[in-house]
């Protein structure tokens, strides 16, 4: 039988430090989706083509994709079909194993990551980067990154 243990609350620093990263991170997105619409984009689809642009042979299995982006391979195998609709992508099927499907890059979806990145690295900047000081935003880094391996550790044991 498991012994209860009392929940330690958060202080009102730590509650206050929580809800302004949660604040941020919703905001932040917000803000990165409403400068991707001009384009057509949604920040789902600029992470794909993220993955897909910096992948060899602008390529990467599906279920590859899926661990990469967060997503379960149903919601991914809709957003592909989307983004295939737009021309952005196409699917292939992958030689070695006959069950795999790749996501490749079309001409047309790298032309757009060209066109859309160097106003996405904008946003980015003037939304985040540049609303911290350097030594701050170093700061910011060895703080957060504790968390994000403990997270992708926990994330690979799901």
């Amino acid at each position: 039988m498991e012994t209860e243990t009392a929940t330690p609350w958060l202080t009102d620093a730590e509650q206050c430090a929580w809800r302004t990263h949660l604040d941020v991170s919703r905001l932040l997105m917000h803000q990165l989706e409403k400068d991707l619409q001009p384009f057509g984009l949604t920040n789902n689809d600029y992470e794909i083509l993220v993955n897909l642009s910096e992948a060899e042979e602008l390529r990467m299995r599906m279920s590859d994709l899926a661990t990469s982006t967060l997503q379960s391979k149903s919601r991914l195998s809709h957003q592909i079909t989307r983004m295939e609709n737009a021309g952005l992508v196409r699917r292939a099927n992958c030689e070695s194993d006959r069950r795999g499907l790749f996501a490749v890059l079309t001409d047309h979806g790298l032309a757009t990551m060209q066109k859309v990145a160097p106003h996405h690295v904008s946003s980015v900047r003037r939304h985040f980067i540049d609303m911290i000081d350097p030594e701050r935003l170093q700061e910011l880094r060895a703080t957060l990154q504790p968390v994000a391996e403990h997270l992708r550790e926990q994330r690979g044991r799901s």
